[in-house]
């Protein structure tokens, strides 16, 4: 893997701060986004736009058979059964969102537990407070060790028949900690819990087979993934989605409306009201088309040597603490 070569594909990487060349190491918050993914914004605003899912002119039918294209390579990215299991959202935070407001706000109830740990996003923690505080269920958060690991003797521990929904990170923003999913949603599913798995961080590094893992819902951002911003992505399974109301009225999520009685369309269109954001959601193929492009294989590779040198150069500076030494991190 020539990273030169792929350090070229990114035009802002050509600009020189302080007369240096830029060095961007803050991709766990956003990624910058190749040169495929720009011109697929820029070729849609000036050759292609038109809505989606509401008219048979050309323009239309061409950006429907994009955006339905998008939602079928996302898909496939992360090994879902169907592209009815793949819904759009304004981002990972968005997704986890619909999740407490459909399926926490019909499935919990009074007493019911959720279970989060220590070391999750804001994302993954204030909506299941809010979720919690409006039901009266609990929250049960498992602790993490010294070294930034999840203790998963407590996790186990926590896990009850009252247990609902467990929602973990796949891989922490803060330490880089890597989550045994595999594991955590075994258990969960032995009380018949549901799991939903943040990937905001996951996605963009780890390959992702959702039905191998037996994951009910798993989320990530379109701008982690060299995508572009204001797009996410929730993988449900198809048996839950169709159980689960929608959180928001209005077109495309409709199938008949009258002034007394509205019916809705089956997922995933029941859960995406309104004009959605068609170039961002285009352009998101392009973002993952680049890293299938690369290989999931050799950017966790090449990761796990920057992560051994930096860490050993890092080791090397007098008063520096290192917070999170997690084995697989």
């Amino acid at each position: 893997m020539d990273v030169y070569k792929i350090r070229e594909d990114f035009p802002i990487l050509s600009r020189k701060i302080r007369d240096k060349p830029l060095v961007y190491l803050d991709s766990a918050a956003t990624s910058q986004k190749p040169r495929q993914v720009i011109e697929a914004l820029s070729r849609f605003y000036l050759e292609e736009y038109g809505t989606v899912h509401r008219g048979i002119y050309e323009l239309t039918v061409q950006a429907t058979e994009k955006y339905n294209a998008s939602r079928s390579y996302v898909a496939s990215f992360l090994h879902a059964a169907s592209d009815e299991e793949i819904i759009f959202t304004r981002g990972t935070t968005g997704s986890i969102n619909l999740v407490a407001r459909s399926y926490g706000e019909t499935f919990v109830k009074e007493g019911d537990e959720i279970i989060i740990s220590e070391m999750e996003h804001h994302s993954n923690i204030v909506p299941w407070q809010m979720l919690a505080e409006r039901k009266k269920a609990i929250l049960k958060v498992v602790p993490i060790n010294d070294l930034g690991e999840l203790r998963l003797d407590r996790y186990v521990e926590l896990l009850s028949p009252r247990t609902k929904i467990v929602s973990m990170a796949h891989m922490a923003n803060s330490t880089g900690t890597i989550h045994p999913i595999r594991e955590i949603i075994k258990e969960a599913h032995r009380f018949g819990a549901k799991v939903l798995i943040d990937g905001a961080q996951g996605a963009p590094h780890l390959f992702v087979d959702v039905q191998d893992l037996d994951v009910d819902f798993y989320a990530f951002s379109s701008h982690k993934t060299y995508g572009p911003t204001g797009v996410g992505v929730l993988y449900g399974k198809k048996e839950l989605l169709e159980k689960m109301p929608p959180v928001e009225g209005g077109g495309d999520m409709i199938d008949s409306v009258t002034f007394k009685k509205t019916t809705y369309q089956g997922p995933p269109l029941r859960f995406e009201a309104g004009t959605p954001i068609i170039a961002e959601v285009i352009a998101l193929k392009e973002a993952l088309q680049y890293i299938d492009a690369i290989g999931r294989k050799n950017i966790e590779k090449w990761e796990k040597e920057l992560l051994l040198y930096a860490t050993k150069r890092v080791e090397e500076i007098p008063h520096i603490k290192i917070i999170g030494q997690a084995k697989e991190k």
